[in-house]
């Protein structure tokens, strides 16, 4: 049987996307071996949206293995979950690379310029996923609160609660803390720590992390 020489364009395109498989799974980047159900991928989109973006690599298994795809029928499939299931609706960017007289797909997903994005779970209840490492995890009704309540202040001259400053200068001494560990720290209700921290985290003086397992308040980046 007669070899055939790949294209410059095919060996590029090669190498691209197996730099990238080398990467493995991470927080910017998801495999998946095919598209089975709009709904399932959609928590991918919402995860990456809700997070800082990131890319899928369609065609690719768990280990790397290169399976492909019919790529418009993937292609189909994600943009059926950006539009129908995910609120707000979102916009995919496809890639198709050419490997070995296979088709691999890369999906980008830019970071949202409004959040959360929601999906369905196994439920059909709407729920905002967020990407952490290399998994899609439900966001912490904090967080979501957060982002509903994102407000711009322009400089303007705000003075803080007695238990803003004790939650400022908790993080600057220890780094961390929970909204249980501050409700207790400030002696407060639940509702006046979530006051609190979604009014610093506006202002971006504070935002929710991801460590050790669990959603915490820190400093900015």
């Amino acid at each position: 049987m007669q070899s055939v020489t790949p294209t410059p364009q095919e060996i590029k395109s090669r190498h691209f996307i197996q730099n990238l498989i080398e990467e493995g799974e991470h927080v910017h980047q998801d495999f998946k071996y095919q598209i089975s159900d709009a709904r399932k991928i959609a928590r991918s989109i919402s995860a990456f949206a809700n997070n800082d973006g990131g890319h899928l690599l369609i065609g690719v298994k768990d280990n790397g293995k290169i399976a492909g795809v019919q790529s418009d029928e993937e292609i189909y499939m994600i943009e059926q979950a950006a539009s129908m299931y995910c609120k707000p609706e979102q916009t995919a960017h496809f890639s198709v690379y050419r490997i070995e007289g296979k088709s691999v797909v890369k999906v980008d997903i830019d970071k949202a310029a409004s959040r959360p994005v929601l999906a369905q779970d196994d439920n059909h209840r709407w729920r905002a996923y967020y990407r952490v490492a290399d998994e899609n995890i439900i966001a912490d009704s904090l967080q979501v609160k957060v982002w509903h309540n994102a407000k711009r202040h322009d400089g303007a001259v705000i003075e803080l609660t007695e238990a803003e400053h004790i939650l400022i200068d908790y993080i600057k001494s220890n780094g961390s803390i929970t909204l249980n560990e501050f409700m207790t720290v400030a002696h407060i209700s639940h509702r006046s720590a979530e006051t609190a921290v979604i009014n610093l985290c506006s202002m971006k003086a504070l935002s929710i992390v991801y460590q050790d397992g669990a959603f915490v308040i820190a400093a900015a980046d």
